[in-house]
């Protein structure tokens, strides 16, 4: 069996779980809900307080569902109750954002300045002009709109500028008089 995927879930106070026909499990919380569908080769049960994955069989495509379902599920459990959240940081010289109302807008070193309008669910807050948290219940639409906006402008390799996420280093590459030495 899988290791990630035989290992129940335990279900916090305050958070509802209900599987619906079709493999469709909505998960209640104090912050909101989410619901998926989940393949039906795997079933999702709940039993006493936690969430139960098991599959039908052992093929590789089975045991691939198995961890996968139980890990979207922990995944859906803990952005009900406790949010994800990813902090972006912009370096270099006039490089900012502002909020306007609920875009993002972005002076990142372009003729144009580049506006990101959140998905519904996810939050953008700007602190300091420099820093950038993307916040929500679903851990990959977080995930997904954190790097579209690093998209914009990747930190350069040779003078560091442009959007990282916090805590990413990056390597700086010596420039061409280095490499003549």
């Amino acid at each position: 069996m899988s290791r990630i995927g035989r290992r129940p879930i335990p279900i916090p106070p305050g958070v509802q779980v209900i599987v619906e026909p079709g493999n469709r499990v909505t998960v209640k919380g104090p912050l909101g809900s989410l619901s998926q569908t989940f393949s039906p080769r795997v079933t999702v049960q709940v039993r006493d307080g936690a969430i139960v994955v098991e599959r039908a069989s052992n093929e590789n495509k089975d045991r691939a569902l198995h961890g996968l379902t139980r890990a979207l599920l922990q995944n859906m459990v803990t952005g009900v109750t406790q949010g994800y959240q990813r902090a972006l940081e912009i370096t270099g010289v006039g490089y900012r954002a502002e909020l306007r109302g609920n875009t993002l807008v972005l002076q990142v070193g372009m003729a144009s300045r580049p506006e990101v309008t959140p998905p519904p669910g996810v939050k953008l807050a700007v602190e300091g002009g420099n820093r950038i948290i993307v916040s929500g219940l679903d851990k990959q639409a977080v995930g997904q709109l954190a790097a579209q906006i690093r998209a914009l402008r990747p930190a350069d390799p040779y003078k560091g500028k442009g959007i990282r996420y916090a805590g990413e280093v990056i390597v700086l590459k010596p420039g061409k008089k280095a490499a003549k030495k």
